[in-house]
Parts: structure tokens; C-alpha cells; sequence
């Protein structure tokens, strides 16, 4: 458990914090969209046989660059440490996939909370007034 402002939170809730925080960048959403619209963009990058897309496939679509820039590899490793997307080296190639467990734990999260509470203990008007 991690103490921030005194209160107690779960280290799943700083999960949940950091992943929303992340995907708060329109940049790191972008690349995220990315890895969700493609299953395997390899074969088109010359990586045949690797599950996943290359670091330079993304930045190329975010960027237009066919290199890698330090600002995309700081996008990528910032969703990795969030566990949103996982990246692999495979040979020369930065190789990274949708963690998409992790997506649904998020969108669940958010489910969770637009369902009404099963026992609803609050009433706008004092029990001797029904």
C-alpha cells in the first residue's frame, strides 16, 4: 500500500492511476490505438516472425520519422511501466505488444464504477419523513 496525501490507497488503484494518467497523453493514446488496430505489423517492417510491432513501425506512423526518436522510446517505456504495453527486444528490434488484460482491468474498473451501488444507504430525506 502506498500512502499519498495521507490517505491509504491500494497499489491496484495506483495501477488504475498511473494507466489513466498515461493514456491522458494524446500521444501515448495514439500508440496505443496503434497496437490495438493491428494484430502484427511485422511483416510489413521486415520483422518477420515477431509478435508485435516495432518501435520504429510506431514512431513512424506517430511521427513520420522512419528512426526511432528519443520522444517516442520515452511514450513507449512510460506505457510499459504502466503494464499497458509490454516490449520485447528481439535481435535489433524494440518489438511491442497491447498488454490487453491490463486494458480490460481498466475499462472493467470503469464499468464498475457507472453500476449503481447494490445497497444504497443515503437518502436525501431523514427515515421519520417516508
Amino acid at each position: 500500500m502506498a500512502r499519498i496525501r495521507g490517505n491509504i490507497i491500494s497499489v491496484k488503484n495506483e495501477m488504475n492511476r498511473k494507466g489513466f494518467r498515461a493514456l491522458g497523453d494524446a500521444t501515448r493514446l495514439r500508440i496505443v490505438e496503434l497496437l490495438s488496430d493491428s494484430c502484427c505489423k511485422c511483416a510489413e517492417t521486415g520483422t518477420e516472425g515477431f509478435n508485435g510491432t516495432s518501435a520504429s513501425a510506431i514512431c513512424c506512423e506517430v511521427t513520420g520519422a522512419q528512426k526511432i526518436t528519443s520522444t517516442v522510446s520515452q511514450h513507449l517505456h512510460e506505457l510499459a511501466d504502466t503494464g499497458l504495453i509490454q516490449i520485447e527486444r528481439q535481435g535489433k528490434h524494440m518489438v511491442c505488444s497491447l498488454n490487453r488484460e491490463q486494458i480490460r482491468e481498466l475499462a472493467n474498473y470503469l464499468y464498475k464504477l457507472s453500476e449503481p451501488a447494490t445497497s444504497c444507504c443515503c437518502s436525501p430525506f431523514p427515515s421519520d419523513l417516508k
